[in-house]
């Protein structure tokens, strides 16, 4: 079974085929944060900071970290970002870029084997990309395009996936290092595109043998009550055998429908993540009393 091992400085992730669904915050980003963005471009990283925090507190695994603004230094930023959120935080981060100067700025901060979110089916990109990942020992993002666009083709955008697969491998780029983004096309415009991405899901996962991520939120936009849609979906698509998705931990829905996911598929053993995570606390000053079989037979006793 294929497993993607990246890291922090001092905690080590797996994502894989029998492992707990990894959830991979998705915040640190100033596309369309208009406040966030014109913080960050002046050297105020508060909103990153808050965001990173209350993403791990409430159960992400990773952290997505995008510094995408435009006329601004995304190089030094997205380089200040990594640094702060790696002082704040143990978990392993996705350095989230279409810059190679960028990436390469982030790389070289890192403290670990970091996920490099994103290259592409495009010569360009492969080229480009494909010896920073190399050269920095990280795993990375492929995404299901090329030259032509998103194809709603998904054997197309299977073809795509085993181009950079393939590609990888000439730079000794091993397919346990690859994550393949199948692209997650919006439900309300193309009717069948859930159907669609689950069949390529569960496609990437027994004929290429990759583990998978998404930008899960995609699969809602434009529709009523978004949250409850995207955890329905995260859901099905673990079932199929997506691995780990980009999206908001701070969504209830979300981490419930991964999570519940996870227990149904004997990824959580005696549902101890599951308890956990959902008991309630007992009141302060309540008498605790034991569960199972043998506090039921001491009640019993007693009862007797």
């Amino acid at each position: 079974m294929t497993e993607t091992v990246v890291s922090s400085a001092t905690k080590e992730l797996v994502i894989g085929f029998d492992r707990p669904f990894v959830i991979i915050g998705e915040r640190i980003n100033p596309t369309g944060r208009k406040i966030m963005a014109e913080e960050m471009k002046n050297g105020d990283y508060s909103r990153v900071e808050s965001d990173a925090i209350a993403q791990v507190q409430a159960g992400a695994h990773m952290l997505d970290v995008n510094a995408g603004i435009p006329l601004a230094d995304e190089p030094r930023i997205l380089a200040e970002a990594i640094q702060l959120v790696q002082s704040l935080t143990d978990v392993p981060l996705s350095i989230d870029s279409s810059i190679i100067e960028a990436l390469e700025s982030g790389l070289s901060v890192y403290q670990g084997k970091a996920l490099v979110n994103s290259v592409t089916g495009e010569d360009e990109s492969l080229e480009r990309v494909l010896p920073l990942i190399k050269k920095y020992g990280a795993a990375v993002v492929a995404i299901s395009n090329d030259e032509t666009g998103i194809s709603e083709d998904i054997n197309v955008r299977y073809e795509v996936a085993e181009k950079i697969v393939n590609r990888a491998s000439d730079y000794g780029i091993p397919v346990s290092d690859i994550v393949v983004d199948p692209l997650v096309m919006p439900i309300g415009a193309i009717n069948t595109a859930g159907r669609e991405v689950l069949k390529l899901i569960h496609r990437l996962r027994t004929e290429l043998k990759v583990n998978t991520t998404c930008g899960a939120s995609n699969i809602s936009f434009g529709l009523p009550n978004r949250n409850g849609f995207n955890g329905a979906f995260i859901s099905m698509a673990i079932q199929a055998g997506m691995t780990s998705a980009i999206t908001n931990p701070l969504h209830a829905e979300v981490i419930a429908a991964s999570m519940g996911a996870d227990v149904m598929l004997g990824k959580d053993p005696d549902c101890a993540r599951w308890i956990r995570q959902f008991r309630e606390p007992s009141p302060e000053g309540a008498i605790v009393r034991g569960t199972g079989r043998r506090a039921a037979r001491r009640r019993r006793a007693v009862a007797g």
